[in-house]
């Protein structure tokens, strides 16, 4: 109730702001921009209007801080090209007429005065029906006395006189209070909606943009640390046994006729090398999605994981539903890389492992009751886990004091 209360507040005084500064706003841009276009032949009317397209700066910015009440949300700042250092004075007083911004900023206080007008009359209008209503048995005596004073009542034919008047009004000032927050909700938003289409709109596509730029990237650095640190892998295990087999079963090749027991011995070597290689490569291979993922999808998936991994692990997956190929790749592959972490840094006794869904988002949550100290930093391991997640728009939260406990949070969209 509070809450509510307090938001109607904030939007009617939004309003009622909102009223003055679009009222003083108008007159001044209109004047200057009128202005500066009759003196534009004589170019006095250039620096005219460019002091009138920062003074519309300077009401978009207020309009942008005043938005933050009834959106409640802080909202992005168009960024504002300055002149080139060392512009001279005609570049820097022709700079404002260069910027897009300046301009959306100028309609907005055009656009802005009739909506406000109309905004905070419906909203002024509506609290005096509540109040005037609400209080009419204080003050209606007054009224109804006065000779040929016809009310709305009587009009209606509900008859004259203090006892119907004062119940008539009283009853539509309730009507009007039960509807008073949603109309001045509305009249709000509205007014608001219109400043944020036309004063953060931009500023927040850019965002935007940079957003899916970082995620590009940090989907390009992950991926190219993978393969690099695949390809050291395979270097460095696989590829260098192999090799060895190689060499191996050739020196018993040559052994089979002269001597038959060492070349046996050379054999059994190499089978027990291929089955080490065999099983390095199963390691390895878990940095690629692995087919039971594509097939049966994350839970088996993720029981697999938890089945290999050499500290107890209990597995909670609580969806049961398939999502993208991309999506359930990400889950997979980061609780690969932690369940790594895990099992190499933590000297953990327990694992656990929750998969959920929430709204349009999965939650994977990783906890161990290990020694703690894991953080994010650039060359650690969960450095990786959070590119992949930006990837695909997706944060990872870490709570690590030393000591202990670990927790990793990472949110995934899945809508």
């Amino acid at each position: 109730m509070r809450t509510l209360l307090r938001r109607l507040v904030g939007d009617t005084r939004y309003l009622i702001e909102g009223f003055l500064l679009t009222t003083i706003a108008f007159c001044v841009l209109i004047t200057g921009i009128s202005a500066g276009a009759g003196l534009v032949v004589v170019w006095i009317g250039v620096p005219i209007i460019g002091l009138t397209l920062l003074t519309a700066r300077g009401f978009g910015d207020l309009e942008r801080v005043r938005l933050r009440s009834v959106l409640g949300r802080e909202l992005a700042r168009p960024r504002y090209p300055e002149p080139p250092p060392g512009a001279g004075w005609v570049r820097r007083m022709v700079n404002p007429l260069l910027v897009g911004q300046s301009w959306m900023d100028l309609l907005h206080a055009m656009v802005a005065f009739p909506v406000s007008v109309v905004t905070f009359t419906v909203a002024i209008t509506w609290w005096t029906v509540v109040l005037a209503g609400l209080t009419y048995p204080l003050y209606g005596w007054v009224t109804s006395d006065i000779p040929g004073n016809t009310g709305l009542p009587e009009l209606l034919g509900l008859g004259s006189g203090y006892g119907v008047d004062s119940t008539f009004y009283f009853v539509l000032g309730l009507l009007a209070l039960a509807a008073l927050y949603p109309v001045v909700r509305t009249c709000a938003l509205l007014q608001a909606g219109l400043g944020r289409a036309l004063l953060t709109g931009m500023a927040e596509l850019h965002e935007r943009i940079e957003d899916l730029t970082e995620g590009r990237n940090a989907a390009a650095h992950a991926e190219a640390n993978a393969l690099r640190r695949l390809e050291r892998d395979i270097h460095d295990g696989p590829q260098q046994r192999l090799v060895h087999l190689a060499m191996e079963l050739s020196r018993a090749q040559r052994l089979m006729e002269r001597d038959a027991a060492a070349a046996s011995a050379t054999i059994g070597q190499a089978i027990t090398a291929t089955r080490e290689t065999l099983d390095e490569l199963r390691a390895l291979s878990r940095g690629i999605a692995p087919p039971i993922l594509a097939d049966r999808g994350l839970s088996p998936a993720l029981a697999a994981l938890a089945g290999r991994c050499t500290i107890p692990v209990e597995l909670d997956v609580r969806t049961a539903e398939r999502f993208p190929a991309l999506v359930e790749n990400t889950v997979y592959f980061v609780t690969a890389e932690a369940l790594t972490n895990v099992a190499k840094h933590s000297r953990a006794t327990l694992c656990t492992i929750t998969l959920t869904r929430v709204g349009d988002t999965l939650l994977l949550t990783i906890g161990d009751d290990g020694v703690g100290g894991a953080h994010v930093a650039k060359g650690h391991g969960l450095s990786g886990l959070a590119d992949r997640l930006r990837a695909v728009e997706g944060e990872l939260a870490v709570q690590s004091p030393a000591g202990g406990p670990t927790m990793i949070v990472a949110e995934v969209p899945c809508g």
